[in-house]
């Protein structure tokens, strides 16, 4: 019986180690970002999760996360160092440039990652 316990144990311990192995974020790429703020710059992109959710990270800037909230709509956070903080309004997807966000209804704002 003890046996028993311990092979389900150590199964159950690889069937979770596989799954969090896949489940994960995919891996952070290289890129060009572009915020209203900051102009250009090379950046880090980050997809967080499977639905597009994703950020943009670079050394002296901001981080920026936008969370997918439904077919081509996303709320933004933005991360100066400390904590995130919701950006006010919603981000859709640009029709000219599918790699940009643009907020239109609260801070005429736009952030892209190519």
């Amino acid at each position: 019986m003890q046996m028993v316990v311990r092979i389900s144990m150590a199964a159950a311990v690889a069937g979770c180690s596989v799954f969090l192995a896949l489940a994960g974020p995919a891996s952070a790429k290289p890129a060009r970002c572009f915020t209203t703020d900051d102009g250009q710059y090379p950046c880090t992109f980050t997809l967080v999760d499977k639905d597009g959710s994703f950020q943009i990270s670079a050394r002296g800037k901001p981080t920026f996360i936008l969370n997918m909230d439904g077919p081509g709509r996303a709320y933004g956070l933005v991360n100066f160092g400390e904590r995130n903080i919701f950006l006010p309004g919603t981000y859709t997807r640009d029709a000219g440039d599918k790699a940009c966000w643009v907020n239109t209804d609260a801070t005429n704002t736009r952030i892209c990652a190519w």
